[in-house]
């Protein structure tokens, strides 16, 4: 059986942020992949959802600016679209795995499985490791419905060779309210089927009705409060979507409806608790078993579910385990969803400060503010909460075509503490986003 001091199940961005820095320090490191290595985020999670959309901006943003100068509005060549991305993903896998055996640790390819506390399996091989991390991150939830087998994921939608006429994607969480924008604006017909009566229910609730609104004036088609009961294939060759009272018929149909960790890995062999939620963990990332970890998505965190995070966890076990002893503290972690519009959120939401008597709550529609007017954007807002006593900023909600740029200057400010009387002493370049936020605070 092979030892190592350190073994990391996943080879993503979470678990590669814990083992460069373990194996840096003389661990003897092993990490093992099921799937691509790199994980979802560049093979096929955020980096090329990006991609697809840095063609979706462009034509946007030309469209917005026919009403200012700019003649003719640009098509989306899908397969040169996917063909860009596919430039970039293809290389991932090999990349990543390079980078770890030339660090100088031990790249095992298969699924991991606990023997006991101390040791995996992968294949026919053992593996016994003094600590072990996992950082599997989680898997897309399917409805349990007939048909269910007929229904595609996002991981489908995102390596299209062609882009179908009509397509459905059940939920309206922000992958799917992501991927819907790309395809509306890439020329296809599009419904989301929501289960309840309102998307994205982790924003604020007029952000998310401006960016519904700018997604029905695309043609994008939302129904509420669906209970779906089947999937079938029609003598035509679609999918027919069936409800009570509802029938849709399109070419191809995507669950969007979260993920969850999967079960391969035999945690109960290991004594490693798990809710709904993923794996337990303590302050330290340590599951119910001393020197296991959980990290990133798998983690029953309050956390956000992102890329980030992931890295932030993994970085955090590696000190851990090399001798720090604080418990883990999350700075203000921004989140975005890509659309039509962006949101950009942070730190306390406008609905928890209202009516809070610590917080004031600064909202303005800056749709023709110069910044956004330039642009020729159809709707901007910017919400930020301040602490009343000490003038710091805490929270921050933005919509705009490109609402991650000012909210991660204002999670810098949150998480430096920055009052904001002081932000507004800074002068920043003229004119942009930035140069606004003498008037937004």
């Amino acid at each position: 059986m092979q030892q190592y001091d350190v073994i990391v199940i996943g080879g993503g961005p979470g678990g590669l942020a814990a083992a460069y820095p373990l194996a840096s320090a003389g661990k003897k490191v092993l990490v093992v992949e099921r799937d691509l290595w790199g994980g979802t985020c560049p093979n096929y999670g955020c980096d090329p959802k990006k991609m697809l959309y840095s063609a979706v901006q462009a034509k946007t943003y030309a469209a917005r600016m026919t009403k200012a100068g700019l003649n003719g509005i640009p098509d989306i060549n899908w397969p040169k679209l996917m063909a860009f991305k596919r430039a970039y993903t293809r290389t991932v896998p090999s990349g990543t795995r390079s980078g770890v055996t030339g660090a100088g640790m031990m790249a095992v390819d298969g699924e991991a499985r606990f023997i006991d506390e101390h040791t995996i399996a992968v294949g026919e091989d053992m593996y016994e490791g003094q600590d072990i991390i996992i950082a599997t991150g989680v898997q897309p939830v399917l409805p349990d419905i007939r048909g269910r087998e007929l229904i595609a994921t996002s991981r489908d939608f995102l390596d299209m060779d062609h882009l179908p006429q009509h397509i459905a994607f059940i939920g309206a969480g922000y992958v799917s309210m992501e991927l819907a924008n790309i395809a509306a604006a890439a020329g296809a017909e599009v419904d989301v089927i929501m289960h309840g009566d309102r998307a994205l229910r982790g924003f604020p609730e007029a952000a998310v009705d401006a960016l519904q609104k700018a997604m029905q004036n695309e043609h994008i088609h939302f129904h509420e409060n669906i209970e779906l009961k089947r999937v079938d294939e029609t003598p035509q060759g679609t999918l027919r979507l069936q409800a009570d009272g509802f029938t849709l018929d399109v070419q191809r149909v995507f669950a969007a409806m979260g993920r969850r960790p999967d079960e391969q890995l035999h945690l109960n062999r290991a004594h490693v608790k798990t809710t709904a939620r993923g794996i337990v963990v303590n302050e330290f990332l340590e599951t119910t078993t001393p020197h296991i970890y959980a990290i990133g998505d798998v983690a029953a965190t309050s956390q956000p579910k992102l890329t980030p995070v992931a890295g932030f966890d993994g970085r955090y076990v590696a000190e851990h385990l090399l001798g720090s002893a604080a418990p883990i503290a999350y700075p203000a972690i921004p989140t975005t969803v890509y659309g039509s519009l962006e949101i950009s959120k942070v730190g306390v939401s406008p609905e928890s400060a209202a009516g809070d008597d610590r917080y004031v709550v600064k909202s303005e529609d800056v749709t023709h503010w110069y910044t956004y007017n330039r642009t020729q954007e159809t709707f901007a807002s910017v919400t930020v909460v301040e602490e009343k006593a000490t003038n710091l900023i805490v929270g921050a909600t933005v919509v705009s075509s490109s609402a991650e740029s000012l909210v991660n200057l204002l999670t810098m400010a949150i998480n430096t503490k920055t009052p904001a009387d002081q932000v507004q002493r800074m002068v920043f370049a003229y004119p942009s986003e930035a140069s606004d936020m003498d008037y937004l605070l």
